[in-house]
């Protein structure tokens, strides 16, 4: 890597290049950036290139497990009004597990920060209140990427002319310097690409920004919300995008070689820079304020929502919370999970907790069943009576 464009941290690098420092320092939710229509997943599997390390493919379609299906039934619980006050404030918490899995090559990269103010120390205006992030990167076509995103990304935020005021556009922006930066340097392979997905916590908002297929999902009392839309070729939405700009889909491969529709680099197969592409680096952004109800959040690359369901993931890691409080172990416990399903990707997940607590248990109030037999029911159920008397 060039010399100027390692943002390093004051902290050692953990869990496969994540940057990990612990704190000891939920629900209005607006999508930035609307999506539309449903994901349509594609079973083809791309050939590996002679001599490089394969691109982002699509393994092929799994069922959930009978065992799945019944984790992936929702509880229902209370919700907080809309407009009630809260003074939740978040502590955050995090672990990261990041495993090659049957791939012959390991190209994802992650952050985990769980303190910002501590973590920037004077090289920004200090924050008012906590802050956090967190970042997964899934490269393809090498590592060189996701490497450099991974390490150049949150400087590109903060140093931002328009953050803090205006958090939303300065993450938008950052995505688009880091694609261009990476282009400009001679000593990395502009060829490799990179999936995108951060997240970044200001006191109790959480502002997710994807662009890829990589997810993330809030556990709100065992239930799953998604806060990212994977940006697969196949997506109505992304369809009619990319062959408005004259992009093609083939067997659910952008231009007949990439599986997602979005990401950083691949500079092979963009135009001039500020031109408009099929392959998009610019991010879909969403936000909520977090309560009492959000417990959680799963960051995960799409080796691991290839084979599991965001409620299944979200089931196990509150059962594993509940019985120990590790983030990390939690992590763990999710990519094992994804390896017994029998995934065919790398995987990279980042647990992030909310507070010191473990998840409390959900108590659903018995009902009365109140059983009934209609009139016709009735009158051969005594027909009956009368035939055997």
């Amino acid at each position: 890597m060039a010399a100027g464009t390692d943002f390093s941290p004051p902290f050692a690098m953990l869990n496969g290049g994540g940057y990990n420092n612990s704190s000891s320092n939920k629900d209005n939710s607006r999508n930035l950036s609307p999506a539309a229509g449903a994901d349509e997943n594609s079973d083809a599997v791309k050939q590996i290139p002679n001599g490089r390390p394969p691109r982002h493919t699509i393994p092929s379609a799994r069922l959930l497990a009978a065992a799945d299906l019944a984790m992936d039934v929702g509880l229902v619980v209370n919700k907080l009004p809309s407009d009630e006050k809260t003074d939740f404030l978040p502590i955050f918490r995090s672990g990261s597990c990041a495993e090659e899995g049957p791939k012959r090559y390991m190209e994802d990269e992650h952050v985990c920060i769980d303190d910002l103010n501590q973590y920037l120390g004077s090289t920004t205006a200090s924050f008012s209140s906590m802050g956090a992030f967190y970042g997964v990167f899934d490269g393809h076509g090498g590592t060189d990427a996701a490497l450099f995103v991974r390490n150049n990304i949150l400087r590109y935020i903060v140093d931002d002319s328009q953050f803090p005021m205006c958090v939303e556009k300065a993450i938008k922006s950052a995505f688009l310097r880091a694609d261009y930066t990476f282009a400009d340097d001679s000593s990395l392979d502009i060829s490799s690409g990179t999936t995108v997905l951060t997240a970044l916590m200001l006191g109790r908002t959480l502002i997710i920004a994807n662009a890829g297929d990589c997810r993330a999902v809030l556990g709100r009392r065992g239930r799953a919300i998604e806060m990212s839309k994977d940006h697969k070729p196949n997506c109505t939405s992304e369809r009619l995008r990319i062959e408005k700009l004259g992009g093609v889909i083939y067997d659910g491969y952008l231009n007949g070689q990439l599986s997602v529709s979005r990401a950083l680099g691949d500079w092979h197969m963009k135009g001039p820079k500020g031109s408009a592409c099929p392959l998009s680096p610019e991010p879909e952004l969403q936000e909520t304020n977090l309560t009492e109800e959000d417990e959680f959040l799963i960051m995960g690359c799409d080796g691991l929502w290839d084979v599991m369901s965001s409620q299944c993931a979200v089931t196990i890691v509150r059962k594993e919370l509940m019985l120990h409080n590790d983030p990390e172990r939690c992590s763990r416990e999710l990519v094992r999970e994804a390896l017994k399903r029998n995934t065919c990707d790398n995987l990279t997940v980042i647990v992030v907790c909310f507070s010191q607590d473990p998840p409390p248990r959900i108590e659903i109030p018995q009902t009365r069943v109140r059983r009934s037999i209609s009139l016709e029911g009735l009158n051969l159920l005594k027909g009956v009576l009368d035939g055997n008397s």
